[in-house]
């Protein structure tokens, strides 16, 4: 390969330094599983234990033993780092306590329940903040978590179980992990250890094998977590065998997505989240107001503040046009010719706020005004 290459080239200082700083930072490993009661935390500890034969330094953060034996039995020989206690609302909390690790700075640190939201008044909003921050020390982090509470599955996860999970991570900060493990037992074997009362207390058990621990729910949501991790390994397959010395994998894809007032615009986003991350393409994401900015109602602006953080999550641009008299098509249209878009995603839902796509429209208009897009509506029941 030659200088002449088009992505042969000097790299840039800032891109040296940051190079450097990801040399100095803390690597992440990350169990996952299907659901709670999977082995996550066991193994974990398992593996805390092998590297301490070998003569490497790892303590423990925070581990949730869920009152389960056999991984209270593995704590007891690694030095625990004690948790801050924390008053909110006249009780006392125990959270992970970010600057004692750092403090201490073992060579690698077990935390557990990566989704977990930290109580009001902790320094970061979310575990996974902690996690983030103890790398940046230079920590090795062996963390856990399910795969419903990853931030694009979230309303897969949703539509299998009829459960919101509230408590989620933002698929870049996953993507980050140098090692992703995935912890596997069969739908039958984890509504026996249910029914044991191996994963909940003995109030729970009945009311959690007929709803979220069916066997339909977790074969869903085992599927689910095979494809991720598979993704994952096939990622960073390409990555280490070189398939990107000619330039990025999607370099010209570039999605669009269209969001609207509708109920289903996150949702529309994380489909859109999935679609990029497939294409390894970029993502826009793109609301035309009727309003200007300064004339938004408090649900508008709420609404605005949800969609510019999942955009931010998941490494999107997203944009803001002011409509001035423009039809949503051609907003959609000068949108998609500045930024090169490949790809376009509509909600069929957002038909009321996007003119009438059932009846084509939109679609039409862009077709007729564009070269080289698709065009993809997705109904309701498939975002």
């Amino acid at each position: 390969m030659t200088e002449n290459h088009p992505y042969f080239r000097r790299k840039t200082p800032q891109e040296l330094l940051d190079e450097i700083a990801e040399m100095n930072r803390g690597k992440l490993k990350l169990y996952v599983g299907a659901a709670p009661g999977v082995g996550k935390s066991y193994k974990m500890l398992q593996d805390a234990h092998d590297l301490k034969l070998e003569g490497i330094d790892a303590v423990i953060g925070l581990i949730e033993c869920h009152g389960r034996r056999e991984t209270e039995d593995l704590v007891k020989d690694l030095e625990v780092i004690p948790l801050k206690e924390m008053t909110y609302k006249g009780s006392i909390f125990r959270e992970l306590h970010v600057e004692a690790i750092i403090e201490r700075k073992p060579a690698v640190v077990i935390i557990d329940e990566l989704a977990h939201t930290n109580i009001p008044g902790s320094k970061n909003l979310k575990r996974y903040m902690d996690v983030e921050e103890i790398l940046e020390a230079g920590i090795h982090v062996m963390s856990a978590v399910n795969i419903q509470h990853l931030e694009s599955v979230h309303d897969i996860v949703q539509q299998i179980t009829r459960v919101a999970v509230r408590e989620r991570v933002p698929d870049l900060f996953v993507q980050r992990a140098s090692e992703i493990q995935l912890i596997d037992v069969t739908p039958e074997t984890l509504r026996k250890r249910m029914s044991e009362g191996k994963i909940y207390g003995s109030d729970k058990i009945e009311q959690s094998l007929s709803h979220f621990f069916t066997v339909p729910n977790l074969s869903a949501l085992r599927e689910l977590a095979l494809r991720e991790v598979a993704d994952d390994v096939d990622e960073k397959m390409e990555q280490i065998s070189g398939n990107l010395s000619y330039g990025p994998i999607g370099v010209h894809e570039k999605i669009l997505v269209c969001v609207g007032y509708g109920p289903t615009a996150e949702k529309l986003i994380r489909r859109g989240w999935r679609m990029a991350n497939r294409l390894r393409a970029q993502l826009f994401i793109l609301h035309a107001a009727k309003l200007p900015e300064e004339s938004f109602t408090q649900e508008m602006r709420e609404k605005m503040e949800r969609w510019k953080l999942l955009s931010s999550q998941f490494n999107a641009v997203f944009l803001l046009e002011h409509e001035r008299n423009r039809k949503p098509a051609d907003i959609i249209i000068e949108t998609a010719t500045k930024y090169h878009v490949t790809q376009i995603l509509l909600g069929q839902s957002a038909r009321t706020r996007w003119e009438e796509i059932r009846k084509g429209s939109i679609v039409n208009t862009i077709m007729r005004k564009t070269e080289n897009i698709d065009i993809h509506i997705v109904s309701d029941g498939k975002i």
